[in-house]
């Protein structure tokens, strides 16, 4: 049965976080200055096991979610991903995707794929080593990112890239990693800095707009726009003029996408979020504990999306920036 929310926007996608834990600290996940070096993760028993978050998307599925993203904190440092992938891949007519930060690619890319899984998105915000290191902020290097990206690609998994691009820190490297990835064939998708979460200290004068990313680019190498693949699509489509491949732009902060989206979030620790930006999630961990049925969990789900009327980017004020959001590290991007 499909689901629709109160402003009529379908249940398709959904991100499930495998573990809050990461081998990065990114200055706009989860910066050492705010937690120190000793980072509040979840204990072991807090997180769904691989047989709950089957269970679960299986209910999602039958609700009318198509695509499921794997995500993090980084999913690879979780022990038999594998193993998760082999399980999630066995619901028919899923496209099953996964997002990691590339460190573990060349270990575990070839069971990934023989497992099932579709495609990866890699994160990389720059092709300078100083930069890199500095967002990353455990002095890992460009080239092991890279060598990922192309083990992955060699072994016949796609690959897309995700650039943060935040001002002040990585914006010089825009053009730089547009011309790399293009040569590559790679498409490139630049994000606008977000305010995820309340501790990366976000400010509106840190956001490098799409129109100036795009702006950017177009005037090196002529751009136009391409239609979306599908609705609710967050990436905005731009293709280079001389049939070069293309690139997408997520712009979340300066031109809200809010009207079709239709994700959910899944956390680490198993509650439902109908928003990246959300205050509070919905316990589906505690049902499954506690005996609850696939139906009696399907018609709490069913619930939470009838009444889900969140449009956070379209309505960002002053006043909502402070809010109390959960963390991208529980829920993924």
């Amino acid at each position: 049965m499909n689901l629709y929310d109160s402003l009529n926007r379908p249940l398709r996608d959904l991100r499930i976080s495998v573990t809050d834990r990461c081998n990065f600290r990114c200055v706009y996940c989860m910066p050492k200055e705010v937690f120190g070096s000793d980072y509040p993760y979840l204990k072991r028993e807090q997180i769904l096991t691989f047989e709950e978050i089957t269970q679960l998307a299986k209910i999602f599925v039958k609700h009318g979610v198509k695509k499921i993203r794997l995500t993090g904190g980084e999913p690879l440092v979780r022990k038999g991903v594998p193993n998760l992938i082999q399980m999630l891949a066995s619901i028919p007519d899923l496209d099953l995707t996964l997002t990691t930060n590339g460190s573990l690619l060349v270990q575990q890319g070839q069971a990934l794929k023989d497992a099932g899984l579709t495609r990866v998105t890699v994160s990389l915000d720059s092709l300078d080593d100083d930069i890199f290191k500095a967002m990353n902020d455990v002095d890992y290097p460009v080239a092991k990112v890279i060598e990922g990206m192309d083990f992955a690609h060699s072994i016949g998994l796609p690959v897309k890239v995700n650039m943060v691009v935040k001002r002040g820190v990585n914006e010089q490297s825009i053009l730089p990693m547009a011309k790399f990835f293009r040569e590559r064939k790679y498409i490139l998708r630049f994000i606008e800095y977000m305010d995820v979460g309340h501790t990366n200290g976000w400010r509106m004068d840190d956001v490098v707009s799409a129109k100036e990313i795009v702006g950017l680019i177009n005037a090196e190498m002529p751009l136009e726009p391409v239609d979306p693949n599908y609705r609710g699509e967050v990436a905005e489509r731009w293709k280079y003029q001389d049939g070069g491949g293309e690139i997408g732009v997520i712009a979340s902060v300066t031109q809200a996408f809010c009207r079709d989206c239709n994700r959910a979030r899944l956390s680490a620790e198993g509650k439902l979020y109908t928003c990246l930006f959300a205050i509070k999630g919905h316990d589906l961990r505690e049902l499954i504990r506690n005996g609850a049925s696939n139906d009696e969990i399907s018609e709490k789900i069913s619930q939470v999306w009838h009444k889900r009327a969140d449009r956070y980017s379209e309505i960002r004020s002053e006043n909502t920036i402070p809010l109390p959001k959960v963390e991208m590290s529980h829920i993924g991007g």
